[in-house]
């Protein structure tokens, strides 16, 4: 379950919208706050907050030459490309702003000054002696040097790479877009002379379809399900021009069906239908079945001679529908597998590997345990290879003959790390996993390289794996054979990603958060242990949140460190711990300028009374102590994740939902993170619903009683996904206590969820009968089932075509509150999956509206939405009108 901050949509009951203008400034000092300040909040939206704080981090595009790399960063006085070169302890810029943007405005005949250059990425090209960037100008400008575009086919296409088709004419009611008011140019602007040149085409680009070998010698994709090859000479040719007949092609498979297929699945969502004239996307792989798609995602040998994949047979998985009812030219029924807990039928995997000069393609004897899942060892990517677009996963071993993965029980209790051979399909276990919950296979977060808990060093002789077996997720080290020689990290702290190694001198760099004493134990830090295990040390001391970017030689990382309450340093070390130099600092000065106030971070005990829980507090920025504000709880319950920030995040929406007069508070709970022991992620395996309410409560009761300002009579509560499903379930189990929610698309009905997050989080117990036939069983407490409980006003919403918590799980829970006679409004959100991105600020007023009604009894009730109108130019183009706020009306 994907855990998302936005918020969008259409009203269906009992939220009436009225008023005027914005309200009044809060009751007079203390008293309760009754007041909502509409004004404030509408100030502190991320769109507007974004212009007074800009770039928090810096992020390293790595050179070819070493450890040189550059970054771009943004404050109030413009956007600078600066180049840094660790060695000499140097920074620069990449280039002269003034005389690029001199040299722009001649070859465009537009005017360009040095703060308001016009590219926002560029590309370095002929070994970083030149770079490459686009820029967007007028349709009806005359370029000199520009070639003349091929005329167009006048109907909407739709590009082989996935892009989507952009529309001939503009969106709804013919308004003029981008795409058809303006093109876009590519120049290439060589450093050391100085010398800007109009390319007359733009480089092809890698088309999403392409899944390339990482000797640049071959691509793989699907067609109709089924995998095909061609060669580079055929594959430059394809990316000029898609539909070019001499292309030659070679057919890998045959035997590719639409539910056993080789084609990757078109992600939730890029065939969203946004409205209001903005970009329509379309799943081509789906109306055109001769178009070339995107393979499931390949892993490659690293002398390209073979790749491998798995492939899921979900031909008995029952579907999943959801009707597009905004899709043209009507409406769309979509269709998908997708297995729920305790069924039966489940998905089939298999792991295939093809030989690329035979095409010859051996299926891996992986089979063990029914319904397994199984995965790939990759090796780690390299920043440089990021840079050149070479993203395609390698697998592990520099062998091509040898095959690590990994396959994992249905139940999750058992893991086994395997190698295959690839000629035979034979398979030999190295490391046995067994617990009595749920494995975690992989590190959770903290930077580094991403993925698999294995890394083969020393001409791979030898073998790290990460691994929870005595409580903390901690590496060890094997021999090739499987064989365990130690444990390299060990304590009461979570080692997390893997940021180097240092095979000479015996040394693993990674990250890990709670080995710090006197700090947020999710405040994660880079370290260094060596691989006997001995000599663990922190490079990067400093009580705040590290994110690390380290470089391919691992002689260097870049460390962007802040808290939620301080304003983000970001620092070069080496690889000793000592700093190199100083990179950026954000600059606060015109936001604290303008009233922005930092939020508080805070620590109370868990409902046991002896657990450590952590969270944020968001106060109004006029705020006052001596009155009484409503407190808010926005929840996410885990277990993959806390919905905690932890480093600086202006654009947080929780800001703006306190500015209106509430106390806003982010905090953790039992159950609810992996970035703890094992003990405290798995707290609520086998309780899925009711594990993290009582924490809530918890902590909400010791605030109120820490601080005079909180009015624990005014409790509300909201959350998007689990945190919908959260916040819904503390209404109905704590009915008395929290007395206002806004639950946004809740997997209220965990039976009727995605089996792998439900039956993980949850347990589901596997049983053989007397026949030797294995068979699991599922149950789980659902919403539905107390929705007789519920007392205060709760507002439940989902999207209408969300395929990954399907929208029965609220309209299960809406039957179940009719029955019981409840009052309740809903929010129905056209168009929308599951995150609500596309009408996010829409659905944040309406959130706003809520909260304001029921715990301030102040909300404003005009028609049209000030807050966002008056944002937008109101023309012809623009439906609605701003609304002026200079005067006031209130509905009581």
């Amino acid at each position: 379950m994907r855990l998302f901050q936005a918020w969008s949509v259409l009203l269906i009951a009992g939220l009436p919208l009225g008023a005027q203008n914005p309200p009044n400034p809060p009751a007079s000092a203390g008293g309760k706050v009754t007041k909502a300040n509409y004004e404030l909040a509408s100030r502190w939206i991320a769109s507007k907050t974004g212009k007074v704080i800009f770039d928090l981090t810096v992020t390293p595009h790595w050179l070819e030459d070493g450890d040189r790399f550059w970054y771009t960063y943004e404050n109030a006085k413009g956007r600078r490309f600066v180049m840094v070169d660790p060695v000499k302890k140097t920074k620069t810029l990449v280039f002269d702003p003034v005389k690029l943007a001199s040299a722009l405005t001649q070859a465009t005949g537009l005017p360009y000054d040095s703060q308001h250059l016009p590219m926002r990425t560029l590309k370095f090209v002929k070994h970083d002696a030149s770079i490459q960037f686009d820029v967007t100008v007028p349709k009806e400008a005359v370029i000199p040097g520009e070639k003349k575009p091929e005329l167009a086919d006048a109907k909407t296409t739709a590009p082989e790479d996935g892009a989507g088709p952009q529309q001939q004419g503009g969106g709804r009611g013919g308004a003029p877009t981008a795409a058809t008011t303006t093109k876009t140019l590519t120049f290439e602007y060589d450093l050391s002379g100085a010398r800007l040149t109009l390319l007359p085409e733009k480089p092809p680009v890698k088309p999403r379809w392409a899944s390339v070998s990482p000797d640049d010698r071959i691509v793989v994709f699907a067609r109709n399900h089924n995998l095909w090859m061609m060669d580079a000479e055929n594959f430059e040719k394809a990316k000029k021009k898609a539909t070019d007949t001499t292309v030659k092609e070679t057919q890998i498979t045959t035997d590719g069906t639409e539910d056993f297929t080789y084609t990757a699945r078109v992600n939730a969502g890029q065939d969203q239908q946004l409205l209001d004239g903005e970009l329509q996307q379309e799943q081509t792989e789906s109306d055109d079945k001769n178009a070339r798609a995107r393979p499931i995602q390949i892993a490659w040998s690293q002398d390209s001679q073979k790749f491998a994949l798995v492939r899921r047979d979900q031909r008995k998985v029952a579907k999943l529908w959801v009707i597009n009812s905004l899709a043209n030219p009507r409406p769309k029924l979509e269709t998908q597998p997708y297995a729920m807990p305790g069924e039966a039928d489940q998905p089939v995997e298999h792991l295939e590997a093809f030989d690329t000069a035979s095409k010859a393609r051996v299926e891996i004897k992986a089979d063990l345990w029914k319904d397994q899942a199984l995965g790939i060892a990759s090796a780690p990517q390299s920043g440089r290879a990021r840079e050149k677009e070479k993203t395609e996963p390698q697998w592990a071993a520099a062998d091509s003959g040898k095959l690590y993965f990994s396959r994992i029980s249905r139940d999750l209790h058992r893991l086994d790390l395997c190698i295959a051979d690839t000629a035979t399909g034979e398979v030999k276990p190295l490391i046995e996993e067994r617990m009595n919950v749920y494995i975690d296979i992989t590190p959770s977060a903290g930077g580094g390289q991403a993925g698999f808990p294995l890394r083969l060093i020393n001409k791979d002789t030898e073998v790290l794996w990460w691994s929870e077996r005595d409580g903390w997720g901690h590496y060890y080290l094997y021999s090739a054979g499987g064989t365990l020689k130690n444990q390299i990290t060990k304590g009461e702290f979570v080692a997390e990603q893997i940021t180097g190694v240092d095979e000479k001198n015996r040394v693993l760099y990674l990250t890990a958060n709670g080995r710090e004493e006197n700090e947020d134990p999710y405040y994660f830090h880079e370290y260094s242990a060596k691989l006997d295990g001995s000599g663990m040390k922190l490079l990067n001391p400093g009580d705040a949140n590290h994110g690390i970017a380290m470089s391919d030689s691992g002689q260097f990382f870049i460390d962007n460190y802040s808290r939620v309450n301080t304003a983000p340093d970001s620092v070069l070390y080496d690889a000793a711990g000592r700093k190199a130099m100083d990179l950026e600092k954000t600059d606060l000065s015109r936001a604290i300028g303008a009233g922005f106030r930092f939020p508080e971070p805070f620590s109370v005990k868990a409902d046991d009374g002896m657990t450590d829980l952590y969270g944020v507090m968001y106060k109004p920025f006029d705020f006052d102590a001596a009155k009484k504000y409503p407190i808010i709880a926005f929840v996410y319950p885990g277990p993959q994740t806390e919905s905690v920030t932890k480093q600086f995040s202006p654009k947080n929406a929780n800001v703006a939902l306190a500015n209106l007069g509430f106390i806003v508070i982010e905090v953790g709970n039992r159950g609810g993170n992996p970035q703890r022991s094992k003990w405290y992620h798995t707290f609520g395996y086998n309780n899925l619903r009711d594990y993290g309410l009582a924490d809530k409560k918890a902590a909400i009761e010791q605030l109120a009683a820490r601080h005079g300002f909180i009015d624990i009579d005014r409790v509300g509560i909201t959350g998007h996904s689990g945190g919908g499903f959260m916040s819904t379930a503390a209404m109905l189990i704590y009915p008395d206590f929290f007395k206002v929610a806004v639950s946004e698309s809740g997997n209220h009905e965990n039976n009727i969820y995605n089996r792998w997050w439900s039956e993980k989080h949850d347990g589901v117990r596997e049983v053989t009968d007397k026949d030797g036939k294995v068979h699991f069983e599922y149950d789980i407490d659902k919403n539905s089932e107390i929705a007789k409980n519920l007392k205060g006003h709760l507002m439940l919403s989902t999207g209408d075509i969300d395929d990954n918590v399907s929208p029965s799980n609220t309209i299960r829970l809406m039957d179940a509150l009719i029955k019981a006679n409840k009052r309740f409004d809903f929010v129905l959100l056209p168009g929308i999956r599951h995150g609500y991105a596309a009408r996010a600020e829409y659905f944040q007023w309406l959130r706003a509206d809520y909260f304001c009604k029921y715990l301030l009894g102040d909300f404003d009730q005009s028609v049209d939405m000030w807050e966002l109108n008056r944002e937008k130019p109101q023309d012809n183009k623009t439906a609605g009108a701003a609304r002026p706020v200079t005067t006031t009306l209130r509905q009581q």
